[in-house]
This record gives structure tokens, C-alpha cells and sequence, in this order.
């Protein structure tokens, strides 16, 4: 492991690999790069000690640039132990200066290790995927709560736990919600883990997709983007679902839809991605045929329940291949979990393209600067973001796509303003 003041990363040796792979992606983040210029102009966050507990990738390497153009004091904590690119790591370390406690394949111990380092930095902002920060900073040192102007929650998972403590009383400061803006979960969920799961799947198990049946466990924004991937790829696709609006959604769609018990048995391929836990159980393990895959998206390795199915299992031999684990039931039939049952596209891939985080990550910037401005107005709730954020965004990233939109005439307007108009 390599030890800078700050940081604890696996080896400063990559860090010239990691550059030429963050400078790869920053190609293809044009709206987050016009953010970075006007930031490195106006310092919107200057002198603001900041932690943030995120995936360790390439794309994420260029939102810590953008913030520490800002102005902004940053320390870059790993969001799930499979996740980090230990040479975007060791780049941001040594090539932008940026602290980082951060190593792939890192232990529990470790990984709490890096989110209570990301604590004693002493933040004034924090930045989420997941909420395991806030929640630490709210279970180990609430004391600190008062100084903390707000923070930024990334992932539907981490949104579900920030309204569960809202709920409850128990959060401090005002967090927002990135995840719900449209910018983000209708693109970064739908398109960038659709793509990314199905990526993270094939490196992993080299498998055909084509002809092969796939049950997709949740028909959110990530199960709509997984499924028509899936499909599109030649797949026969079944959802599972509790949601009845979702499964109807899906069913039209053109999906068959099923209880995940009735799916178990014909399922070759199964990927989690509802942000509960234990969707897939014993019980369901038990029906499955011999040879089954099963991977899981949704943030935590909650959702896939590993523990139970060791329990069950005669025979367990790790890594048959990479990020492949053979659990061997009585009986002698195999069920195959992969990346132990985490976030398989980061895991066992690069997570999502560039292309698609520009948008995420210019969001998340912007939402930054938006907190820091109006913190004084802000309560300890959970926010949206401010639909302007929203809309610069979106017109932003078209523009970079090479599209134009319509624009209302003054009639149109006046008319959509007024109601005495009818037919």
C-alpha cells in the first residue's frame, strides 16, 4: 500500500496509467469540463474543506478536478470496496494532488478505516453514493453535524436511507438528492447501468446473452436500462417486481412478468437491481437450475442473500474465474455468484460511460456550488435539485450531441399561459 499524507492507496506507481485514463474520459465530459472552466474562474468553493465518499473511477476523478478547481479542499473515499481503479487512485494522488483513501478489493475494516479518515478531514460539505458517510458522520460524530452546510447523495439507494432518517427525525443537515434529477436517474440509471451491468456481466462470465432467459429483480430507471439492453441483445427477458405501476409498466413493455419463485426455476441469468435486500433467497436458490448466474447492480450486497446460499451449499470454490464464485448445492447442482455479490459493473467492469456521468457529475458540481450559496436557507431535509440546474444541464449536453430543439412562438406561450382558449 502506498502512503501519502492523507492518503492510503494501493501503489503510486499507477498513477500514469490512471492519468491517461482520467484524461481518456474527460473527452467525453464536455459539460462538466465547461463547469470546471467557470469554477477555475470564480472559486465558488474556495477554502471549503470537502469529503467525498464515491466510486474511485476515471469519471469520478474528473468531478474531484472540477471541485478542486473550485476552490475546494478535497478527500475521495471509496462508496463500495470493488469499486476503485487503484491507478485513478494513484493518479489523483500524484498528478492533481488530490488526498485519497481508496483501494480495490479493500476489507470492511478498511473501508470504514477510509470513511472515518474521510470524517476527521472535518468537512464542511460532504458528497455521497450510498450514504455510508453521512450515516457514519451521523452514528459516530453527530457533534459534527452543525458544521456541515450539506451534502450530495448519488445513488437511489442512498436517497431511500437520507428520507428514511428524514422520516425519522435523525438527519442533521440538509442533503440533495442528485439522484432524483432528471438529468441523472433517467440517463446515468437507465442508460449508463443498462450498459454497464451488461458489461460488467459478459467480462465477467464470457456468457451469450442471446437465447439465454434473464430475470431482472426490479423495474426501476436501472431494471428498465439492464432489461432493454438485455433484449436488445437477443434475451428472453422476465421481471420480477412488487411495485404493481412498475410490473404493469413492464408487462407492457413486452416483458413477462412473474414472482421471483415462479422465475427462479427457468432463469439462466439473474441480476438484482431494487436497492432491498435479500430479493433473491434460499428458497429461491433452491429452484434454480444447474449452472445459474447471479449477479447483482443495486448499490449495496444486500440484495443477493450470500450468506444464506453458503449455508445451503455442500461445496464452495472461490473464483473459479475472475469475479466468479461456484456454490455447489446438495444434489450436486451449481449456482454461480459473481463479483461476491456487488455491484457487478463496477466490480467486474469500468461502471458507466463517460458520456453519460458528464451529466451526473455536472449536476452534482452544480448542486455543490447551489448548497454552499444557500446553505443559510436550507433545513435538515432532503432536497430536489433546483430545476434550473436541471435544464442547463440537459440543453448544455444537447448542444455538445450536435442537436437543437424548437423554441415556443409568443402565441404558443400566450397560449399555454391562458385558459380561455378551448376548442
Amino acid at each position: 500500500m502506498a502512503k501519502a499524507t492523507g492518503c492510503d492507496i494501493r501503489d503510486i506507481g499507477l498513477a500514469a496509467a490512471g492519468t491517461k485514463r482520467i484524461e481518456w474520459a474527460n473527452q467525453e465530459m464536455p459539460v462538466l469540463r465547461l463547469v470546471r472552466r467557470r469554477f477555475e474562474r470564480e472559486k465558488p468553493l474556495k477554502g471549503l474543506r470537502m469529503s467525498a465518499c464515491l466510486h474511485v473511477t476515471a469519471e469520478t476523478a474528473n468531478l474531484a478536478r472540477t471541485l478542486q478547481a473550485g476552490g475546494a479542499d478535497l478527500l475521495l473515499c471509496a462508496s463500495n470496496p470493488l469499486s476503485t481503479q487503484d491507478d485513478v487512485a494513484a493518479s489523483l494522488v500524484k498528478r492533481y494532488g488530490i488526498k485519497v483513501q481508496a483501494i480495490k478489493g479493500e476489507d470492511r475494516k478498511t473501508y470504514y478505516a477510509h470513511i472515518h479518515a474521510a470524517i476527521r478531514h472535518s468537512p464542511r460539505i460532504t458528497m455521497d453514493d450510498g450514504a455510508d458517510l453521512v450515516s457514519a458522520i451521523h452514528s459516530d460524530h453527530p457533534e459534527m453535524a452543525p458544521q456541515i452546510m450539506g451534502s450530495m447523495e448519488e445513488t437511489t439507494t442512498g436517497v431511500i436511507r437520507l428520507r428514511a432518517m428524514e422520516k425519522d427525525g435523525a438527519l442533521k443537515f440538509p442533503v440533495i438528492a442528485v439522484n432524483d434529477a432528471a438529468t441523472k436517474h433517467m440517463f446515468d440509471n437507465r442508460y449508463g447501468t443498462g450498459q454497464s451491468t451488461v458489461d460488467g456481466i459478459i467480462r465477467a462470465t464470457d456468457i451469450l446473452l442471446a437465447g439465454s432467459t434473464v430475470v431482472v429483480a426490479g423495474y426501476g430507471w436501472c431494471g428498465r436500462g439492464f432489461a432493454s439492453r438485455c433484449r436488445g441483445m437477443g434475451a428472453n427477458v422476465v421481471v420480477t417486481e412488487v411495485n404493481p405501476i412498475r410490473a404493469l409498466e413492464a408487462l407492457m413493455d413486452g416483458y413477462r412478468v412473474m414472482p421471483m419463485a415462479r422465475a427462479a426455476r427457468i432463469g439462466d441469468l439473474f441480476c438484482t437491481l431494487t436497492g432491498d435486500i435479500h430479493v433473491i433467497r434460499p428458497e429461491h436458490f433452491r429452484a434454480m437450475k444447474d449452472g445459474a448466474l447471479v449477479a447483482n447492480s443495486g448499490h449495496f450486497n444486500v440484495e443477493i442473500d450470500v450468506e444464506g446460499l453458503e449455508k445451503m451449499a455442500k461445496k464452495v470454490n472461490r473464483q473459479v474465474r475472475g469475479f466468479v464464485d461456484e456454490y455447489v448445492l446438495p444434489g450436486g447442482r451449481r449456482v454461480y455468484i459473481l463479483a461476491e455479490g456487488r455491484l457487478i459493473n463496477l466490480a467486474a467492469a469500468e461502471g458507466h460511460p463517460a458520456s453519460v456521468m458528464d451529466m451526473s457529475f455536472a449536476v452534482q458540481a452544480l448542486t455543490t456550488e447551489y448548497c454552499v450559496k444557500n446553505h443559510r436557507a436550507l433545513k435538515p431535509k432532503v432536497y430536489t435539485v433546483p430545476e434550473k440546474i436541471d435544464d442547463w444541464v440537459a440543453r448544455l449536453k444537447l448542444k455538445t450531441m450536435g442537436a437543437s430543439m424548437d423554441t415556443l412562438t409568443p402565441e404558443q406561450k400566450k397560449y399555454l399561459a391562458s385558459w380561455e382558449m378551448g376548442t
